[in-house]
């Protein structure tokens, strides 16, 4: 082994999860162009689908978004009118963001979004759901 090997791009782990990530979500935009959402606008939204309330600290624990991210992202999508956001009424030192109507009807729309991308991928639902598992251990460990 050489001295650099070490800083060679293909040793390294992250570069490969680095390049899947940004062509998984290029795989989206087509489809999330249809409901005209960004990609992290459409993780808040399948939050919000599955809980319906969720303060912004729980969306960004939930989805690794810091509130200098999610902050710009629920203001558009409050403008779009498919959620609300209003201080909490247990403590208002938390904002609690609800999903609308509006944004409740859009989630007919994404359902056929993960057989899309679903159908994207080359890999076996078992080699699928052991990356899902090994990359839930990796995000884990930077708890």
């Amino acid at each position: 082994m050489e001295k650099y090997d070490a800083l060679k791009i293909e040793n390294q782990i992250c570069f490969p999860l680095y390049a899947c990530s940004r062509e998984i979500i290029k795989q989206y935009k087509p489809f999330l162009d249809e409901l005209d959402l960004t990609y992290t606008q459409y993780l808040v939204m399948m939050v919000l689908w599955e809980k319906k309330v969720a303060t912004v600290k729980e969306l960004g624990t939930t989805l690794y978004l810091d509130s200098g991210t999610l902050t710009p992202l629920l203001k558009k999508l409050e403008s779009k009118g498919l959620i609300t956001r209003a201080r909490s009424k247990t403590d208002e030192r938390n904002l609690d963001v609800a999903i609308t109507e509006q944004g409740e009807e859009l989630k007919e729309q994404a359902l056929s979004v993960p057989e899309q991308i679903a159908k994207c991928s080359n890999l076996e639902p078992e080699e699928a759901v052991m990356l899902y598992k090994i990359l839930y251990k990796i995000l884990k460990q930077g708890t």
